[in-house]
């Protein structure tokens, strides 16, 4: 029996007569019989490839013939723009079978809020961080809204795992399935990843139940077209993309707020329409931008990865990338957006714009023709995760007040997040001591100190686990244009009269309240600039041993590259005599004496710290060397490596880098020092560089 068949009646007849389709897509069909069954499951397909459709009918079908009642289901989104493309959707596919769907998260009014909460819909379309808020809302009373949950959707689960709000989303299922009373059956949602069988465990939590991983052969794609330029610079980024593809819809990828606002700029002085999306724009001027790029067709529209995430921006004919993405894994998001449209293919241009990212680009492509898709891996040590969860349960619990002996229980036996529980649990007497915890006889709620410092606006800052730094919300009028962090108003100050670029254009600053935290703005045609902080993703030991590999001769196919490319790659491999994966790189550089170890950042900060008798030098950008001091040779380094860590030395260089925490001024410095150099640290790389024979073309070493 076919999945098809296998479907409600109802949906059967919609799939056919109001989609028009003539039959389920491979995904779709293998989904239906295990989710049906009230199974867990992983779908697998790439961006576009039906994973909506393939959880949502299976699920949609049970509701119909099980009879749920509100509110049944959850569908969570690590993104608000995401879920906002989403809903049209699910409002259509509930219909077939006579449900409901509706929409909660930050942009929701407080009417419609309470509208739902009066009146559940069966699918609500939501965050992790709007669930904790209604979790721990005085509001929202659990034990009407969440009795007759079933099943929770997570799309795209792999973007949630590889950070803290990954580990912030299982610790709410935990406590859902506690209000629930009963085992809620988890869909996972995910482009292509390296561990889909990790991933699925993971997300499952403490559910006993039966799991699947589905993923059915793709449907035959041409191969996609995939090119890499060398322009040096963002200013010359800007002028190819002006240049080039008139005439068509160009989403161009650039992976810092910053340099998307630049190039957005750059772009419309040259008269390319182009239009801007990133989260720090309003509500109303990010859906400006992309309901404009969807219907627009000579166009451009510069995002970072907000856009990655598969949402709805129309029929896309180039996928640009400016420098390189730190993942296969969000490559193959990006490159997706293309090729949707029948008789097109999927493409990706890459335009680098220095010498790093440009070896970035080579690297990475060499992984991606190789077939390499990176795991989905969980940041370890997450004891700040349980301490925020510990706070959060004192004011979900508040009316029968939480019992400090068992709080752990919410989040699972075993708690989901492991050993980091236990680890908070030993730091409640301290949270008592210092007020951020009251005690009144076992039972725990929020101390002084707290209600002073994160309870304000009904403890909002307990609702995430990303660390969000203040802004100041830009308004032309009453109009929000976007939101900025204080530093860069403060940058905008070094110019007379103060201005910033936003949503690609230039403003000048006229007025600001900081005690509202509200500025005005007005369209500016003179320079303006923009700051934020830079942001540092380590590259891993796999990338950087692919960038060894190219530089060794190996070939990026079935890539191609621009003349421009191929004359700095020639250079780049004259710049590396010798390189090649497997062995290490002495050599002397104009900028002084380096170490290539080829291994990562991680590793690298760990090596240094070993070295640093040897007066090394390691920025945040040394994924590939580390500097020494001039008179090193290749015994004096392998004599220091391969000694213990000094972890006093790594810890400063750890710092140095700097790992955001959310609430970590509740955690000892001790601890929040151990959770950053454990989540900096690669040993298997170490390990690797130790061992690995050290090349050097200079005969005195």
């Amino acid at each position: 029996m076919s999945g098809f068949d296998q479907l409600h009646p109802s949906l059967q007849h919609h799939v056919v007569n109001t989609l028009g389709w003539p039959a389920l897509r491979p995904l779709q069909d293998a989904a239906v019989e295990p989710l049906v069954a009230g199974e867990h499951g992983m779908l697998l397909a790439p961006t576009a490839g039906g994973k909506t459709e393939a959880a949502s009918f299976p699920i949609l079908s049970r509701m119909a013939t099980e009879e749920w009642t509100p509110l049944s289901v959850l569908y969570l989104a690590p993104l608000r723009a995401l879920l906002n493309n989403l809903l049209p959707r699910l409002e259509l596919y509930t219909s077939f079978v006579g449900r409901t769907a509706k929409l909660w998260h930050g942009d929701t009014s407080q009417s419609e809020r309470a509208r739902i909460i009066s009146d559940p819909p069966d699918v609500l379309l939501t965050t992790p961080e709007s669930l904790e808020a209604m979790l721990i809302s005085r509001r929202v009373n659990q034990d009407w809204l969440f009795p007759n949950l079933r099943t929770v959707i997570i799309d795209e689960v792999h973007a949630f795992a590889a950070a803290d709000r990954g580990w912030h989303l299982v610790s709410v299922l935990e406590r859902l399935t506690r209000v629930a009373g009963r085992d809620l059956q988890r869909v996972g949602l995910s482009a292509t990843v390296g561990n889909p069988g990790e991933l699925l465990e993971w997300f499952c939590g403490s559910s006993t139940g039966p799991r699947r991983i589905l993923n059915p052969p793709a449907e035959a794609l041409t191969e996609p077209e995939v090119e890499l330029d060398f322009v040096g610079t963002l200013e010359n980024a800007a002028t190819v993309i002006d240049r080039l593809h008139r005439g068509e819809k160009r989403l161009v990828f650039v992976d810092s707020r910053r340099r998307v606002e630049e190039l957005g700029t750059a772009l419309n002085d040259k008269g390319t329409a182009a239009f801007v999306s990133h989260g720090s724009l309003g509500r109303e001027e990010r859906h400006r931008s992309e309901q404009a790029f969807a219907e627009a067709q000579d166009c451009v529209i510069v995002s970072t990865s907000t856009l990655e995430l598969g949402i709805d921006v129309g029929d896309l004919d180039r996928v640009i990338q400016i420098d390189a993405p730190s993942t296969v894994a969000s490559f193959l998001q990006r490159i997706g957006r293309t090729g949707r449209r029948a008789g097109s293919s999927r493409n990706c241009l890459f335009l680098t714009t220095s010498d790093d990212a440009f070896l970035g680009a080579l690297g990475l492509v060499r992984l991606w023709a190789k077939g390499y898709v990176e795991p989905a891996t969980a940041p370890v040590l997450p004891i700040h995760v349980a301490t925020q969860q510990l706070m959060a349960l004192t004011l979900q619990e508040s009316d029968n007040g939480l019992v400090g002996a068992t709080w752990e229980d919410w989040l699972g036996s075993p708690s989901v997040l492991g050993a980091a529980s236990d680890r908070a649990a030993e730091l409640v007497p301290e949270l008592i001591a210092s007020e951020w915890l009251h005690d009144d006889a076992g039972l725990l709620s929020p101390g002084q100190k707290a209600e002073k410092t994160i309870g304000r606006r009904n403890f909002l800052e307990l609702t995430s686990v990303f660390v969000a730094d203040p802004v100041v919300s830009m308004r032309q009028g009453r109009t929000e244009i976007g939101q900025l962090p204080d530093y860069s108003i403060l940058a905008a100050f070094e110019s007379t009269p103060p201005r910033v670029l936003l949503a690609g254009r230039r403003w000048r600053l006229v007025e600001i309240d900081w005690k509202r935290r509200v500025a005005q703005i007005e369209p500016e045609g003179d320079q303006a600039r923009l700051r934020f902080p830079p942001s540092v993703l380590p590259w891993s030991f796999e990338l950087c041993q692919a960038i060894a590999e190219v530089l060794g001769g190996g070939d990026l196919a079935p890539a191609t590259l621009t003349r421009r490319a191929e004359s700095r790659l020639a250079e780049a491999r004259m710049e590396f005599p010798g390189a090649q994966p497997g062995r290490t790189l002495l050599l002397r550089t104009d900028s002084g004496l380096r170490w290539y170890t080829f291994a990562g950042l991680r590793a690298n900060l760990e090596l240094a710290a070993r070295l640093a008798p040897l007066r090394t030098q390691i920025g945040q950008k040394n994924n590939l060397y580390i500097t020494l001091d001039d008179g090193v040779g290749r015994k004096e380094i392998k004599a220091a490596v391969a000694s213990p860590t000094p972890i006093g030395e790594l810890t400063k260089l750890v710092r140095n880098v700097g790992t955001p925490l959310k609430l970590r001024r509740l955690l000892p410095d001790s601890i929040i020092d151990e959770i950053s150099v454990a989540r900096l640290r690669d040993i298997p790389a170490v390990d690797w560089a130790v061992g690995a024979p050290i090349d050097s073309h200079d005969e005195r070493r």
